[in-house]
């Protein structure tokens, strides 16, 4: 039976950070997945221009919560899936329950504690960008949080106490709380000690170096992907997903990986959740090739490559740095493991997702 999940997403519009529009056709088009709700984390700094944390200048600001993705996303699978927005300020302490911030701004918090009561079987949660709504959530009534969730899967963090991540500078406060809670947690740091951009075993940063093969894409999803990369601010958001843009405009979104602007490289951070909260793997071929498959698709020619999740004790300060060690006990958090290789991790991804994407049906 699909999964039920509930998406944390930092989803701007004009688009902040392509590789979440990206990453989101996924709990979409994964046949594995049953989407239940997509929460918009949003923080009050990231709505103004300001200088991006993938280090470059962003000048794609002012922004807001990106609904219009969602929508999108909605119009082109035929889906109702439910979304709100999170609160936009952080917690003003682990145990802040944000019960009097504005509204429309607790309308996240109340979709998930709602989703979770209809529920009639544990939820999973993905969440890249801060835990805020979800800590909140858990804060208002820790017995129905407690009692529905199936696991966490937390994309955030650094492998390193020396190096403090992004998602978890948006908010500390949300990030310790569940660190210290007992519910159950997957944890993919983004960094290691030398940043974002670190190659490290439990670290899940990779970089797609081609991005001609959206030109393979249906129709829909690589219209969806032009107006993203393209931080497209039409108007008419469903209708330019029924035509296709400009030959030259999509030429450029085909060339975003072009080695004479490292800036346009599509990043990546949260393949591996998706890959672990599906049960896929990622296989080598014999031929030598990669691709991420369901368990019973995967024959014994076939080598699996590392992508677990490894039981460890761990201790977070105030601050959200945290250490880790791994145990033979069990546990409520697990850190992730993509083994002694991950250049061959980069490698396998940069076949595999192509292949899987320009795969996808939409009906």
């Amino acid at each position: 039976m699909p999964i039920p999940v509930i998406v944390i997403t930092d989803l701007y519009v004009p688009t902040q950070d392509p590789a979440d529009n990206f990453d989101l056709i996924l709990p979409y088009a994964l046949p594995e997945i049953d989407l239940r709700a997509v929460i918009l984390d949003t923080t009050e700094k990231m709505r103004q221009p300001v200088a991006s944390h993938l280090g470059f200048e962003d000048t794609n600001g002012p922004r807001d919560p990106g609904f219009i993705a969602v929508t999108q996303l909605n119009y082109i699978f035929g889906r109702r899936v439910a979304c709100a927005v999170s609160p936009f300020s952080p917690l003003r302490s682990p145990v802040d329950p944000m019960d009097d911030v504005p509204a429309f701004q607790q309308q996240g918090i109340e979709l998930i504690l709602e989703t979770l009561r209809e529920s009639s079987e544990p939820v999973v949660f993905m969440t890249q960008g801060s835990v805020r709504t979800l800590a909140a959530a858990y804060n208002r009534d820790p017995e129905l949080v407690r009692a529905k969730t199936g696991r966490i899967h937390i994309s955030a963090g650094a492998s390193s106490p020396a190096f403090l991540e992004w998602n978890v500078s948006l908010d500390p406060h949300a990030f310790v709380r569940l660190l210290r809670s007992d519910l159950p947690i997957a944890l993919y740091p983004c960094a290691t000690e030398e940043g974002p951009f670190g190659y490290g075993r439990h670290n899940s940063f990779w970089c797609m170096t081609d991005m001609s093969f959206i030109a393979q894409m249906h129709p829909m999803l690589r219209r969806y992907l032009a107006y993203a990369f393209g931080r497209w601010q039409r108007v008419d958001f469903l209708r330019a997903m029924d035509y296709d843009f400009p030959a030259e405009f999509m030429q450029q979104v085909y060339s975003l990986t072009d080695p004479a602007h490292p800036e346009n490289r599509h990043y990546v951070w949260e393949t591996a959740l998706w890959t672990t909260i599906t049960g896929r793997r990622l296989v080598r071929r014999q031929s030598g090739e990669y691709a991420l498959l369901p368990a019973h698709e995967i024959s014994p020619a076939e080598s699996v490559l590392p992508n677990e999740l490894r039981p460890c004790l761990l201790e977070v300060g105030d601050d959200g740095l945290f250490t880790f060690a791994f145990t033979d006990q069990p546990t409520t958090i697990a850190l992730y493991d993509r083994g002694d290789s991950p250049l061959e991790n980069e490698q396998a991804f940069r076949q595999a997702l192509p292949a899987l994407y320009t795969s996808f049906a939409p009906n």
